[in-house]
C-alpha cells in the first residue's frame, strides 16, 4: 500500500488512477521559470507521447504552428503579455487544444477572464504532481467524450442515409476474393486509395475493411458523403470554423478533418465536390494541414484519406468538372468495387447475411430461401447492386414474404445455379456459418455443436476469407 502511495504522488509510469488516455497525449507547457517548465516536463513526461516546453509565448506560437496538441499548460503571469490574452488571440486564430491556466492568485476576476478566453481547467500555484496529473487527465477524458458524441452522432447519421458500420465484404466470387487480397496488400499503407464502382456496391464496406486492417484499427473511422453535404456549409464541416468566422459561429469547431485525426476519413462522392473545395482539398493532402473557416492558422494533420466515388472522374476531368491534378494525387491505388450482376454467386449468401442480420435487427423470425426464391435472386439484374439486394430483404421480412417475381420456377438455367449453390462445399459452408451465428460468433462453442475441432473451423474460416 505504501508504495502504491509513494508511485500516486510520484507519478510513476504504469499506475492506472490517471485514466488511458495520458499516454497517448501530446502536452505544450507555456512558462517562463525554468524550474516550473522542468518540472512539469519530467512529471508529464514520463506518462505521455510527447511534452514540450516553452519559456515565452512566441515559442508556444512556433510550436503551434507546427504540431496539434492535446493540451495546453499555460503560465497566467509571464514577461511582456500574460496568458490569458495570449489564449484569447490563439482562439481567434485557430487553437482548438483545451488549457489550462496555471496562477499564484486566486482571485474571481481572473477566474472569468480565463474561461472568456477559451480555457477549460484553473490550477492554483503552487501544486503537486497528482494535481496536474488529475487536470490533465480530465481535459482528456472531456475531449475524447466530445470527439466520441460527435462521431456516434455522424455515424448514425450516415447509416440513416445507408451507410452499414457493421457490414463487411461477403462472398466467395473471383471478383470479391480479388478484393480482399487487394485490401490485404494495401491496408497497412499509408497511401491514398480511390474506390470506384456503381452505387450500391459497398464501396464503404472496401473503405472500412482497410482501416480495420491498418495500424490505426482502434483510432477513428470517420464517413463523409461529400454529396449530402449543402455547398455552402461544405468548408465548415470539413476543416471546422473558429468563434466568430460567420453569422451564426458562437463557438469554435472542429471539422471532420480534425476528428478524423489519427484514423481514417472517409470521402465518399468525391466527384461531387465544388471546383473551390477541390482546389483546398488538394492544398490539405498536399501539406497535411488544413485551414479552419476565420482562422489564420493552419492545424496539422495525422490521418489516411481513402476517396470513394460512382461517377466517371477521366470523364469529369477532360470535361473541366474535377481537377487533373486532384485525380492523380488520389488515384495512386484504385479499387474497383464489382457490381452484384458480375458476382452473382455471392447474391444468396449475400441474402442470407442480411436475412440473420435483419431479422435480429427487427426481432422477426428469418425468412427461408427455398430453392424459388433463389432462382429469383440469381435471374434478377440487381441494378441498385448490394443495396438493392438487402432493402429487398429487409422489405420482404417486413411483410412476411418475398414478392411474386422472385417466387418462380426454376428453369434449366436456374437448376444449374440452385444446384451450384447446393453442392457440398456450398452446404457445410451454409451450415457451419449458421452454427457459428446461432453460438453468437463463438467458435469454441460452434465446434463443439458440430462435432469437430476449433481448428477445422478456423482453417475453414480462414480459406472463406472471414
Amino acid at each position: 500500500m505504501a508504495e502504491r502511495a509513494l508511485a500516486r504522488d510520484m507519478g510513476t509510469p504504469g499506475m492506472p488512477e490517471f485514466g488511458p488516455w495520458l499516454a497517448q497525449a501530446s502536452i505544450l507547457v507555456v512558462d517562463d521559470e525554468a524550474g516550473m517548465r522542468n518540472f512539469l516536463t519530467k512529471t508529464l513526461g514520463a506518462r505521455c507521447k510527447f511534452v514540450v516546453a516553452a519559456e515565452d509565448v512566441r515559442q508556444a506560437s512556433d510550436w503551434l504552428d507546427r504540431k496539434q496538441f492535446d493540451v495546453v499548460i499555460l503560465d497566467n503571469i509571464m514577461p511582456g503579455k500574460n496568458g490569458v490574452e495570449w489564449l484569447a488571440e490563439q482562439r481567434q486564430i485557430g487553437l482548438f487544444a483545451d488549457t489550462i491556466l496555471m496562477t499564484a492568485y486566486a482571485d474571481l476576476e481572473t477566474a472569468i477572464l480565463a474561461l472568456r478566453a477559451g480555457a477549460v481547467d484553473f490550477v492554483l500555484k503552487p501544486f503537486r504532481s497528482n494535481q496536474i496529473l488529475n487536470a490533465v487527465a480530465r481535459c482528456l477524458d472531456r475531449r475524447r467524450l466530445h470527439r466520441e458524441n460527435f462521431l456516434l452522432r455522424h455515424e448514425l447519421n450516415a447509416e440513416a442515409d445507408g451507410g452499414r458500420r457493421g457490414a463487411r465484404l461477403v462472398g466467395t466470387s473471383p471478383a470479391i476474393q480479388a478484393i480482399r487480397e487487394t485490401v490485404a496488400r494495401v491496408a497497412a499503407l499509408p497511401t491514398s486509395i480511390l474506390i470506384t464502382g456503381e452505387s450500391g456496391t459497398g464501396k464503404e464496406v472496401a473503405a472500412r475493411a482497410l482501416h480495420a486492417g491498418s495500424e490505426r484499427a482502434d483510432k477513428p473511422f470517420v464517413p463523409v458523403n461529400c454529396a449530402a453535404i449543402p455547398t455552402e456549409m461544405l468548408e465548415s464541416e470539413l476543416f471546422g470554423h473558429a468563434k466568430g468566422a460567420f453569422t451564426g459561429a458562437g463557438e469554435r469547431r472542429e471539422g471532420l478533418f480534425l476528428h478524423a485525426n489519427g484514423g481514417t476519413l472517409f470521402l465518399d462522392e468525391i466527384g461531387e465536390l465544388p471546383p473551390a473545395m477541390q482546389s483546398k482539398l488538394l492544398r490539405a493532402i498536399e501539406d497535411k494541414r488544413v485551414r479552419p473557416v476565420g482562422a489564420e492558422r493552419e492545424v496539422p494533420l495525422d490521418l489516411r484519406l481513402i476517396f470513394a466515388t460512382n461517377a466517371d472522374l477521366e470523364t469529369h476531368v477532360r470535361d473541366g468538372r474535377f481537377r487533373a491534378d486532384l485525380y492523380y494525387r488520389i488515384n495512386v491505388v484504385r479499387i474497383t468495387m464489382p457490381p452484384l450482376r458480375e458476382r452473382r454467386e455471392d447474391v444468396v449468401e449475400l441474402a442470407e447475411a442480411f436475412m440473420q442480420h435483419i431479422s435480429r435487427e427487427l426481432a422477426m423470425p428469418p425468412l427461408p430461401l427455398d430453392a424459388g426464391v433463389r432462382a429469383g435472386l440469381h435471374a434478377h439484374d440487381w441494378p441498385g447492386n448490394v443495396r438493392e439486394l438487402r432493402n429487398l430483404v429487409e422489405r420482404s421480412l417486413i411483410l412476411g414474404g418475398f414478392p411474386p417475381e422472385f417466387q418462380r420456377d426454376m428453369t434449366e438455367d436456374d437448376a444449374l445455379h440452385a444446384s451450384v449453390d447446393d453442392s457440398l462445399d456450398a452446404v457445410e459452408r451454409r451450415h457451419i456459418l449458421t452454427v457459428i451465428r446461432e453460438a453468437g460468433g463463438n467458435r469454441a462453442e460452434a465446434a463443439r455443436r458440430l462435432g469437430i475441432s476449433r481448428k477445422t473451423i478456423d482453417r475453414k474460416c480462414a480459406a472463406w476469407g472471414m
